[in-house]
């Protein structure tokens, strides 16, 4: 920035003849002026103007050069302004992940009038329930649920997401009601995981009355698509452990009933992460501010009215 405004100051002197002229274009004083001329000087090697008490008068290499710093302040003006159009008018691609059930019911559904209402932004979603590595994948913007292993990333909470392990009633009717965590283990309950390449030991980790507990689940099915176990549960395969706005559809209808409240899920949140840039870009913020009330208003409406009674 320094070497651009002693360009800037050059390009005056050299239009005003003078350099009390030129900083009082500048806003500043004739000494700061010709100091800044000086430095572009040095770093040049060359002498741009001939000054005298009376006169300044450039050289040879002054008038070749100012053709030249005209371009460059010219290509910069130009950029300056595309950026700032761009941020009025934002425009581009915004990469965004999410995991799967939170991609399908909060944030696919608003794609579609987020386009209509900035028609020069595109939105590549990429949905998986598998951990993401936003720098390494070229993500702008990645949805989160649960506890972060990088602080490295910016965070906004969209809303606390109360979670309750559930089953069809058929096969609570085939394998009874596990009252508690303990009973899950004990009693060999089929428990459906959420598992993909690279998961480590998988544990549901439980509220007791001695505070949190990790418990070793087993059962015959995994998956890495939370969609893929819920229709498991649904069918009597085995218990799930489900964000609650994700079932509760299911629960109002009767076809998932809650099990083990004495010992519900530990509770989390919903996120939105992205890079800490110290200049986000206009779309990827537009984008943000954009969905996550949208998310936060589905969340809320989708559980409304179910939250004390399914989570016990």
């Amino acid at each position: 920035m320094a070497y651009l405004n002693d360009i800037k100051m050059f390009v005056r002197v050299y239009e005003l003849g003078s350099m009390s002229a030129a900083a009082r274009d500048q806003r500043t004083s004739p000494a700061v002026a010709s100091s800044r001329v000086s430095e572009l000087e040095k770093h040049l090697g060359v002498r741009l103007f001939n000054r005298t008490t009376r006169s300044l008068q450039p050289t040879e290499n002054g008038r070749l050069f100012y053709d030249g710093a005209r371009n460059i302040l010219a290509t910069v003006a130009e950029a300056e302004a595309q950026v700032i159009a761009a941020n009025q008018n934002p425009r581009g691609t915004v990469f965004v992940a999410a995991p799967l059930g939170i991609g399908r019911r909060l944030i696919a559904p608003h794609v579609p009038e987020f386009k209509a209402a900035y028609p020069q932004i595109d939105v590549r979603l990429r949905l998986s329930d598998r951990a993401v590595d936003i720098a390494a994948e070229g993500l702008d913007v990645a949805f989160h649920l649960g506890p972060l292993s990088d602080s490295n990333l910016k965070m906004r909470v969209v809303a606390d997401c109360p979670r309750l392990l559930c089953a069809a009633p058929a096969y609570v009717a085939a394998r009874g009601m596990p009252p508690d965590g303990a009973a899950l283990v004990d009693d060999g309950h089929d428990c459906l995981n959420l598992r993909f390449p690279g998961a480590k030991e998988f544990q549901w980790a439980l509220k007791t009355d001695q505070g949190t507990k990790r418990y070793n689940v087993t059962g015959p099915f995994e998956s890495d698509d939370g969609d893929v176990l819920t229709g498991w549960a649904l069918n009597g395969h085995g218990i799930v452990l489900k964000p609650l706005f994700e079932v509760a559809d299911h629960l109002r209808r009767g076809t998932l009933v809650p099990v083990a409240q004495a010992t519900p899920p530990t509770p989390t949140q919903l996120v939105c992460l992205s890079p800490h840039r110290k200049l986000k870009e206009a779309k990827v913020q537009i984008f943000m501010d954009y969905m996550i009330p949208r998310c936060r208003a589905d969340m809320a409406a989708q559980m409304q009215g179910l939250s004390a009674a399914a989570i016990g």
